[in-house]
């Protein structure tokens, strides 16, 4: 069973990941467009700059993942969670862009290869904030339940209190 600790310490790598596999893949995809752009052979195609959008996707889910790690509140996990949802939909439609255009090159390749990994990464992310999420709702109710029973012997040595006072 993993501690929060050690979810808070994967999802900090996690992020770093996500990343460097977005300001890859917006490297990547500016080169593509860019020799797209200046190459005489064939006209720009859909997919060329796909790889662009995807990375940011990647990049915000990092960023997202730094701030969950650190802050640990519910509103940055749900954010965290949409960012990485948004990551994987960007993944997915990445690929399925670079798989419809007719050349293909090597950045094509890296480009599908950034995408399948940052897909797998938000994947991983998202279930580590569910599995984090649970265990701040477990420490939570723990902490609200041990302070209702100390109030609750405090109310009861105070009625003893005035209870013998009175007698």
């Amino acid at each position: 069973m993993c501690t929060s600790s050690q979810i808070i310490g994967s999802l900090l790598v996690l992020s770093v990941l996500e990343i460097g596999l977005g300001l890859s893949s917006v490297a990547v995809g500016a080169v593509t467009f860019v020799r797209v752009r200046t190459g005489k052979n064939a006209p720009p195609q859909l997919g060329d700059s796909s790889p662009v959008w995807s990375g940011a996707c990647f990049l915000i889910c990092g960023v997202c993942g730094i701030f969950c790690a650190k802050k640990k509140s519910g509103l940055i996990m749900i954010l965290f969670s949409a960012c990485c949802i948004c990551g994987l939909i960007g993944g997915i439609l990445n690929i399925q862009f670079l798989r419809a255009l007719t050349k293909r090159s090597s950045l094509h390749l890296a480009s599908l290869s950034l995408a399948c990994i940052g897909i797998s990464g938000c994947t991983i992310s998202t279930w580590l904030t569910c599995r984090l999420a649970s265990y701040e709702q477990r420490r939570m109710f723990l902490e609200r339940e041990h302070s209702l029973h100390h109030s609750h012997e405090m109310t009861e040595k105070v009625n003893e209190h005035n209870k013998h006072f009175s007698d």
